[in-house]
């Protein structure tokens, strides 16, 4: 099938999933309201097979090291599938079925696949890589972009993190757990229930994102969006808490996005 964009609908909820720009979901409107800013470079990508940075594009894969370009000088970030072309294997109505095969800079072979499901209170992505070659450590996120005025409304968000990862001068986790700090934020968070995390844009729409994976990112330093990205690991995961893909057990994740109108 094509790469090209498709249009999910459910009542009066619409989401568009670009298979050709990285496997996003480029755009999410809900009563006529469009959630996500908008761009080639916004909506909600998928962090794959890293999520955020590794430090100086290095990630040790038992005696071998491998190194990825650093497009993030000196770092490596966000993975190298939101920069690919995706194909699209199933579509309905309200569903879309994308994968993608990993190819270089990452040294290893495995396939991608994204399920996009909406309902009209709700978007869920699920996301897997599995290899049918050599294990290889990988991390599964996403980073939507979420428009942080909304018709004249500016967000609230609400989050109970149980730690905050304390972030070096290198943009990196420290390794330490500390107590969280008050915002703004371009940060880690540890939630050991599991990622719930609150946008309100009071008197028009509430949306939560959820997932069961234990750590999320939230950035908020930019005046147009509020980013809130759950993930399998921190940034620099690859390194400190590695997942294992292998022939027989693919690394899976998933996340809904739900909302209230007011």
């Amino acid at each position: 099938m094509s790469n090209e964009d498709i249009t999910l609908t459910a009542g009066d909820a619409e989401a568009t999933v670009q298979p050709g720009n990285g496997g996003r979901v480029g755009g999410l409107r809900v009563g006529g309201l469009e959630l996500l800013r908008q761009g080639d470079k916004f909506g909600c990508f998928p962090m794959v097979p890293w999520c955020g940075r590794i430090r100086n594009g290095e990630f040790r894969d038992g005696a071998t090291v491998h190194r990825m370009p650093l497009n993030s000088p000196p770092h490596a970030i966000h993975g190298t599938a939101r920069d690919g072309v995706w194909s699209t294997a199933r579509v309905s109505a309200d569903e879309a079925v994308i994968t993608y095969d990993l190819v270089e800079p990452w040294p290893c072979p495995g396939r991608i696949t994204q399920v996009v499901a909406l309902t009209e209170d709700s978007l869920t992505l699920t996301m897997s890589v599995e290899t049918y070659a050599s294990s290889f450590p990988a991390q599964i996120g996403w980073h939507p972009w979420f428009h942080r005025n909304l018709a004249g409304t500016d967000v609230r968000l609400d989050f109970r993190p149980g730690w905050q990862e304390e972030r070096g001068d290198d943009h990196l986790p420290t390794g330490r757990r500390i107590d969280p700090r008050p915002g703004p934020w371009d940060d880690c968070f540890g939630m050991p229930d599991g990622v719930e995390v609150t946008l309100d844009w009071p008197g028009l729409l509430e949306l939560t994102v959820s997932s069961p994976e234990k750590w999320v990112v939230v950035y908020d330093e930019q005046e147009a969006a509020v980013c809130v990205e759950p993930q399998t690991g921190p940034p620099n995961g690859l390194n400190t808490h590695p997942r294992l893909v292998t022939p027989l057990e693919p690394l899976e994740a998933t996340t809904t996005w739900s909302w209230r109108r007011a």
